[in-house]
């Protein structure tokens, strides 16, 4: 696990091009899940639609060459938000994260159990964009594999069990 902390600029991007969110993140390290950012309450957040700012801390987890990432809240936030999008790349120098936003999401509210967010979001865009037949297959799998994935119950799969809480814990 290697730690630092880095200006990182997060391009979130629908399937058009058009933006969904865009913010800077603190780059806090990496581990074998990934690359994790760290967001405080109250950064500014732009989209196509306006801004907002951060209504709480939070880590996010961008892995290697998956179709998701996943952020992880302090409370009262939800405990964890998946985004299905396409795999996120990074720039040359690592300063900017770019990905394409896919509308599913797969939320744990605190204290309960994982659901799927944006069904209806993404039957929208999937025609109103016109996804092709493998995106929209992987956005698919990809959602199935994290609501199983994300569970509460049982054994718990990480880095959706408790390694978060460490990263959650260096911003909060």
């Amino acid at each position: 696990m290697t730690t630092e902390s880095n200006s990182v600029l997060v391009d979130i991007r629908k399937y058009d091009g058009s933006l969904s969110a865009q913010w800077t993140a603190a780059r806090l390290g990496e581990d074998e899940h990934g690359v994790w950012l760290g967001t405080v309450q109250g950064v500014p957040v732009s989209s196509a639609t306006g801004g907002w700012t951060s209504r709480f801390a939070y880590v996010m987890l961008v892995p290697r060459g998956e179709w998701w990432t996943a952020t992880f809240c302090a409370d009262p936030g939800p405990e964890m938000y998946c985004d299905v999008c396409m795999v996120p790349e990074w720039n040359a120098d690592g300063t900017v994260l770019r990905t394409v936003d896919l509308d599913l999401d797969v939320v744990r509210p605190r204290g309960g159990e994982a659901l799927i967010q944006d069904e209806d979001e993404f039957d929208e865009h999937r025609v109103h964009y016109g996804y092709p037949d493998n995106v929209i297959d992987k956005a698919r799998q990809t959602c199935e594999w994290l609501m199983e994935a994300g569970r509460r119950r049982g054994d718990g799969v990480e880095p959706f069990a408790s390694v978060y809480r460490h990263w959650l814990g260096l911003i909060g």
